[in-house]
């Protein structure tokens, strides 16, 4: 993923400083502690990303019009297509992620490629929970995804540490 990263730039969150990259194609990572091996250059897909961003976190935006360019294996691609699919404010089990890309047995794996998606909130893989309802692993941690998730449901407090 590193190689396609040209552009950074970084937002604060109610879920802690965010580090948008983008290729000339997209935004193609967003990270929770922002890398400081990546030199800070603005483009325009980066700009555009932290603006649609920051109306999300407001409660302004529920959906992101961006082009993104992960970089994924044609099976992490599709989840992460599935991922989009997922309506603001609800959430999915791997299991129905699974059925829904016709690969029912395929539970673990769209687990695992629901874990190296590379452009969470705007990929929203925080809406994706366990079949028992309860939250599982995020990469930006399980209280920012408890926090996402009730953002969305419109309950959640200003920002994480509250």
């Amino acid at each position: 993923m590193s190689q396609a990263i040209q552009y950074c730039q970084t937002i604060p969150s109610p879920i802690g400083e965010l580090q948008v990259c983008a290729d000339n194609n997209g935004i193609c990572a967003i990270l929770y502690a922002p890398a400081p091996d990546y030199q800070l250059s603005p483009n325009p897909h980066t700009e555009a990303a932290c603006h649609q961003l920051s109306q999300y976190f407001n409660g302004e935006r529920k959906q992101f019009e961006l082009p993104i360019s992960p970089q994924g294996s044609e099976f992490q691609t599709q989840v992460w297509q599935q991922l989009q699919r997922i309506p603001y404010g609800q959430t999915r089990s791997y299991g129905e992620i699974a059925k829904a890309l016709n690969k029912p047995n395929a539970v673990r794996a769209v687990g695992g490629a629901n874990g190296k998606n590379p452009i969470p909130i705007i990929v929203p893989c925080h809406r994706v929970i366990g079949a028992n309802g309860k939250l599982t692993g995020f990469a930006g941690g399980l209280e920012a995804k408890a926090w996402l998730l009730a953002h969305e449901q419109g309950s959640a407090g200003e920002k994480i540490g509250n």
